[in-house]
């Protein structure tokens, strides 16, 4: 995990580059370079070190011509290394290596024979390739500007200044000068109609436990993300498992306003049964506030829910940072796939339920991916998300839609999901947290969380302002104080109309409230909060 910048165009001007990449030196702590090739091509990388600690400096040179920079991590490597590469000469044991010789043995035609979540840019004399991994679990820019040069970079912070037009890469994509985009990642349930196979349970939970295994690779620490909800206490008694297997103990970490929240306390629970090295983490509604204009510098977004949920997750991944471990698991993912949020027992038919499904999962880079991402690499940690393995979701995704409707089972989101992991004979997890009801991270760490940030953002926006933002703000225009406020402050740093092009707002569906919290739903536990009765939109 890294921050990546490349500039495909001559120019003179490397210190201003280096500068441009020091903007998400954030990302990479460990070590720093910039490369010139001999067309004038800049290459820059700020690194993270996970794999090969000592000998995988970026920019990475093939035994040709070809020089690249790679932000990720790319699970199979070593499959590559010995089979289809295994005449090729590696100067590192880095697993981002593999890229460059994929690349000198096939040219642009190797994106969908990498297993991993990665972004990357290969230049060879003036012939260039970048690429983004399938579901967008890296973030990538691209963007040109007033003199024709491309910029391709990890974070919009190192190119917005400097283009006159950018966006963000789209997942799934590679892009070269001679073929312009190109989609290499086309699963069969991008089809809604191919939702067509039958439930298989133990499939799912050894697909499930593949894919985490996976994301273990690693030269440094690991540690999970425990909110105590469904997706994370899996992940974690996945990962517990398998790492008492070479006789380690798994660390955990969890976050709220105080001990009794909810997430802090349900992730107890887990981490006792699973007897990891527990962390709480607890901050307060004051520190979330002061540290927003910050976070929505480092998120580059100015989406609600992103925001509301980012706060936590800045506050959690320093104090883990700090503690030496450089990689965390998440749980990200397993609610679009299953249909986990509360509104998606509201679809009107299957049908609508699977088109959700697979919209949502594939809009995830604009929203969790991009918090789960940049709020914890502010403190140059990574994050790993074992749901988006590509073989969980070609086999998850594709399930019947009426198997994985929440009214099918009672009103029990991720039925199947937690029925793969109810062995009662040998059980992942406690029944109480294995059957827990969805809860928004964001509204998990105490519902306090919320309620104070709106009234907060209400004090700092008047009613006039509000008022103006459709003059304001025409795109995408705010339609609380909530929301105007983080567009102002999104604005200060970013007031291109392409940075404000790169943002989706979320809003749930087949529900009165527009509220991005779980609570604005009327099945919430708790719907009688204000979240449920305000009927805010935003």
């Amino acid at each position: 995990m890294c921050g990546i910048l490349a500039i495909i165009g001559r120019g003179k001007e490397e210190q201003l580059f280096g500068e441009l990449s020091k903007r998400m030196m954030h990302r990479g702590p460990d070590e720093s370079d910039l490369f010139v090739t001999e067309k004038g091509h800049i290459l820059s990388h700020e690194r993270l070190s996970i794999i090969d600690l000592h000998s995988g400096k970026q920019p990475l040179q093939g035994t040709k011509t070809s020089s690249m920079v790679h932000n990720g991590e790319i699970y199979n490597h070593q499959e590559l290394r010995d089979g289809i590469l295994k005449n090729h000469t590696f100067r590192t044991k880095s697993d981002s290596e593999v890229i460059v010789h994929l690349y000198e043995e096939f040219g642009y035609d190797f994106c969908n024979m990498l297993d991993g979540d990665w972004a990357f840019v290969v230049v060879d004399g003036d012939d260039f390739i970048a690429g983004r991994d399938p579901m967008g679990v890296k973030p990538l820019y691209y963007g040109l500007d007033e003199r024709g040069r491309i910029y391709f970079a990890s974070e919009m912070k190192s190119i917005s200044d400097q283009c006159k037009t950018f966006s963000t890469f789209p997942p799934g994509h590679y892009y070269t000068a001679k073929t312009g985009f190109v989609k290499y990642y086309k699963p069969e349930y991008e089809d809604y109609l191919k939702a067509d196979q039958e439930l298989n349970l133990e499939s799912i939970r050894e697909t499930l436990i593949n894919a985490t295994r996976k994301r273990l690779m690693s030269d440094v620490p690991i540690g999970v993300l425990l909110s105590g909800g469904l997706d994370s206490s899996l992940t974690s008694a996945i990962a517990s498992r398998l790492l008492a297997e070479s006789g380690k103990k798994l660390h955990s970490f969890s976050i709220g306003l105080d001990a009794d929240a909810p997430d802090v306390h349900a992730a107890r629970k887990v981490a006792e049964f699973l007897e990891t090295e527990h962390h709480e983490v607890y901050f307060t509604v004051e520190e979330g506030i002061k540290i927003l204009d910050k976070l929505i510098w480092h998120l580059e977004t100015y989406d609600v829910t992103s925001i509301r949920a980012s706060a936590p997750m800045y506050f959690l991944s320093k104090t883990i940072s700090d503690l030496g471990i450089k990689v965390v698991l998440s749980g990200e993912g397993a609610d679009e796939i299953f249909g986990g949020y509360l509104y998606f027992r509201n679809a009107p038919s299957p049908e609508d339920f699977q088109k959700e499904t697979i919209e949502r999962v594939q809009k995830l880079f604009t929203a969790d991916l991009l918090r789960a991402d940049k709020s914890t690499m502010a403190h140059g940690l990574e994050t790993r998300v074992p749901f988006l393995d590509k073989a969980f979701l070609d086999l998850a995704v594709r399930v019947q839609a009426k198997e994985k409707m929440p009214k099918t089972y009672d009103g029990k989101e991720k039925y199947i999901l937690r029925k793969a992991f109810d062995t009662p004979e040998n059980p992942y997890l406690p029944q109480e947290v294995l059957w827990r009801q969805k809860e928004q991270f964001s509204d998990g760490v105490g519902y306090r969380w919320i309620e104070e940030l709106i009234d907060y953002c209400a004090t700092q926006v008047t009613d006039e302002q509000l008022a103006t933002a459709p003059k304001e703000f025409p795109y995408n225009t705010p339609t609380t104080k909530e929301a105007y406020f983080y567009r102002l402050i999104f604005n200060k740093y970013y007031p291109q109309i392409s940075a404000a092009q790169t943002v989706r707002k979320w809003i749930p569906k087949w529900q009165e409230n527009q509220d991005p919290s779980g609570r604005a739903n009327a099945a919430h536990v708790q719907s009688d909060t204000e979240i449920a009765k305000n009927g805010v939109a935003v």
